[in-house]
Order: structure tokens, then C-alpha cells, then sequence
């Protein structure tokens, strides 16, 4: 999927699947399976001491795992074949993965630490451009093995997906009336009444963050900043809720408003009416939920985006409400395989109670507003909620069983 233009501030950040596995064990403990480090171009019988050498290839998956036992332990992936590979360490009866690794190239040895335990282990090797391979099956008696978790499928993500989308189309009927009233508040010449209406359209939009990507080029049009364009914030590009933003607390006139106004409500109104025909993709889901509080941290947190209005933690607050709704169609794919989903909760009405106590009516703190020890409050709620959040896009990126 192409990343959005210059001049969006929805840019996401992608991180490969394999580093959200990293962050899975080290901060919630979803998955205790990780790889270390880069590739190494080695022979595969040139393993550091205590490690397996684990062959990776359609004819020998798994082969090499001849002593097994329970305890914390690391495996070298080789991949003797030619072709780029994914592979799984997984319970062969219920499917449910404890370690993966992805994109393990020809020649190429990738690490892979794991806690087992009690119960039986195979290796499933899945090339990109072949049938999925698994490789023998090892028991091991003794011990305490790490929490794994049931593969999630694609066909298991279409259902949220397009519930999702649903109601994302219902939200933008609400974003197209908010901002109609902001555009109509600017015609007039009101432009204390188009202040008190821009933060609701605002908010409503943000509350929709895991369907940026599929807004397309349209999200620029409605929610760009100026980062990219040669005449920043008097570029004649500039557009959305945050030209009109600066217009309104940098004391431009009305009629100098009315255009920008116009075109962002001829932006939303398009995206609304053509968004029946829009497919959101199900894979990126999960991905989104870890996206949305990712992009707050980077960009509201750090006040990137604020053209006047000083808005940044009720939007860091819209967010949060979009991140919600987001879990609550994955829920059901969740309960069953993430430990930490009541932790996630009780850390989402943490951060929720944190935001909340920044509004005052229709005002919020603006971010120089805070004091040094509720800033850090704050940054330490996100900061978490964004590691923790990174085990649900684990969880939910989808694997290929067959």
C-alpha cells in the first residue's frame, strides 16, 4: 500500500511484523518468541553454543531438533532454500503459534528464542511462492511452556472489517454535518461561532484514524499539514481542518476563509459518498488499532500539529476513542488469544481519566499547559497503551495455514 503523499499527517509507521513480535515479549508478554538481530550468511552447522540449528526449506523443514527439552531456548533458522520464507513454531494438533519468525531469506539464519514447555512442537515452514511445509513433530515432558496463541486468518478478519467499515460510514455522515456547520458559522462572518465548531468536526474525523489509509488522497485534502509543501502554511496546497485552523487563530478574514471552508466540506462530502465502494483491507486492522495511539504519541504529543488552536490532547482524547472502537470488533478474535487484553483495558480508562481531566467544557489545556510531572502522566499512559497495542497488531496479522 503506497504511503500517503507529502503534506498528510497520517503518515503511519510500519514496522515489520517480526519487531512487533520482539515487542509482544518484552512488553506484554503476548507471544514469548522473538528474533534477534539481523540475518546471518553462515553455514548452518556454525551455530554459537546452546543454540539448534533448525533447517528451513520445503524438503528438510525442522530438521535438526534431535534433543528436545524444556527451558528457554533459542533456535538458528537456516534457510538452505532459494526462495524468502516465514516461519512458525507452532503446537501441530491446535495450530496455536508459541514463536515466529518472517522473512527469512535464501542463505540466510535468523534466531528464534522461545519458552517451552510441556506439549508437542512442529516447525511450519511457509515460502512465499509455495505450500506451507510442516516439519516433524517433537514432545517434550517436563516444564512450563510460554503462552501461544490460535492463528488469526484472513477470513477471520473480514467480518470486523466490514463491520468496521460500517460504521466508519456512519461516522462520516457525522464529520460532513459537523464541518457544514463550521463552512456555513464562516460564510456568515461569525468566525467566533466557526472557532466553537471547528474542534467538534475536527474530533470527529480523528475518531475515525484506522480508516486513513483507505481515505486515500483524500485524507490530505481534509486533514494535511503544511510538512513538505515550499510555502508552508501559506502554500497554496495547504488545505483541510488545519488550514482552516491557522485562518481562525492566526486572524485571517472570512473571505479569506470561505474557500478553504468550502473545499474541506467538498473533500469530506466525496469521501462519504464514495466510501460504499471503498474496501478496507482485513489484514491491516489489527495493524491500525497499534497505528492510531502511535501517530498520536508522534505527532500530537508533540504538538506537530497544532495551527492555533491549542487542541492536541482532545485530539490525543479523539483517538483514544478511535482505538476503542477499533478493539471492539476485534474483541472477539482477542479474548481468546491475547493474556493481556483486561490489562490493555484498564490501561485504555487509565489514559482515558489522564486525557479527560485536560477538558474544561468546550476548552482544553493546550500542551504548554501542562506541568512537568502531568506531561510526563500523560506521556508514560500512551507510551504503554502504544507497547501494549503492538502485541494486537501481532496477533492480528494474518498467517498463512496452508
Amino acid at each position: 500500500m503506497p504511503l500517503p503523499r507529502l503534506g498528510t499527517r497520517s503518515v503511519r509507521l510500519r514496522t515489520a511484523p517480526a519487531v512487533f513480535v520482539v515487542l509482544a515479549v518484552a512488553l506484554a508478554g503476548t507471544l514469548l518468541a522473538f528474533s534477534l538481530g539481523g540475518p546471518r550468511h553462515e553455514p548452518s552447522g556454525a551455530a554459537p553454543s546452546g543454540h539448534i540449528v533448525i533447517d528451513v526449506s520445503q524438503s528438510r523443514c525442522g530438521r535438526g531438533w534431535t534433543r528436545p527439552e524444556p527451558g528457554l531456548r533459542t533456535f538458528d533458522l537456516h534457510n538452505s532454500s532459494d526462495g524468502t520464507a516465514e516461519v512458525y513454531l507452532e503446537d501441530p494438533g491446535s495450530q496455536a503459534v508459541y514463536g515466529e519468525v518472517e522473512g527469512v531469506g535464501p542463505g540466510t539464519t535468523r534466531e528464534l528464542t522461545v519458552r517451552l514447555g510441556k506439549g508437542t512442537y512442529a516447525f511450519k515452514c511457509v515460502p512465499d511462492d509455495a505450500d506451507a511445509v510442516t516439519g516433524p513433530t517433537v514432545r517434550i515432558t517436563g516444564g512450563q511452556r510460554g503462552p501461544g496463541a490460535a492463528p488469526v486468518t484472513q477470513h477471520d478478519l473480514i467480518p470486523p472489517a466490514l463491520a468496521y467499515q460500517k460504521w466508519v460510514g456512519g461516522g462520516l455522515d457525522d464529520v460532513v454535518r459537523l464541518t457544514t456547520r463550521l463552512r456555513d458559522a464562516i460564510d456568515r462572518g461569525d468566525l467566533a461561532g466557526a472557532r466553537s465548531a471547528w474542534l467538534p468536526a475536527h474530533l470527529q474525523y480523528e475518531r475515525l484514524g484506522a480508516a486513513y489509509d483507505a481515505f486515500g488522497d483524500a485524507d490530505s485534502e481534509v486533514n494535511g499539514t503544511d510538512a513538505g509543501l515550499p510555502g508552508g502554511v501559506h502554500d497554496a496546497h495547504f488545505a483541510g481542518f488545519h488550514r482552516v485552523e491557522y485562518g481562525l487563530w492566526h486572524g485571517e478574514s472570512a473571505d479569506g476563509l470561505r474557500a478553504p471552508a468550502a473545499a474541506l466540506v467538498k473533500a469530506l462530502t466525496g469521501l462519504r459518498d464514495g466510501w460504499s465502494q471503498t474496501r478496507m483491507d482485513p489484514a491491516q486492522l489489527g495493524l491500525r488499532a497499534h497505528e492510531i495511539l502511535e501517530n498520536t504519541v508522534q505527532f500530537e504529543l508533540t504538538g506537530r500539529t497544532d495551527y492555533g488552536s491549542g487542541s492536541n490532547l482532545a485530539t490525543a482524547r479523539a483517538n483514544l476513542d478511535g482505538t476503542r472502537e477499533v478493539l471492539s470488533w476485534l474483541r472477539p478474535l482477542l479474548a481468546t488469544r491475547y493474556a493481556g487484553l483486561p490489562e490493555l483495558d484498564r490501561g485504555l480508562d487509565r489514559a482515558r481519566h489522564t486525557l479527560d481531566a485536560f477538558r474544561h467544557g468546550d476548552r482544553w489545556t493546550p500542551l504548554d499547559g501542562l506541568g512537568r510531572a502531568r506531561r510526563e502522566q500523560v506521556d508514560a499512559d500512551l507510551g504503554d497503551l502504544v507497547e501494549r497495542l503492538a502485541s494486537v497488531a501481532t496477533l492480528c496479522d494474518p498467517r498463512r495455514t496452508v
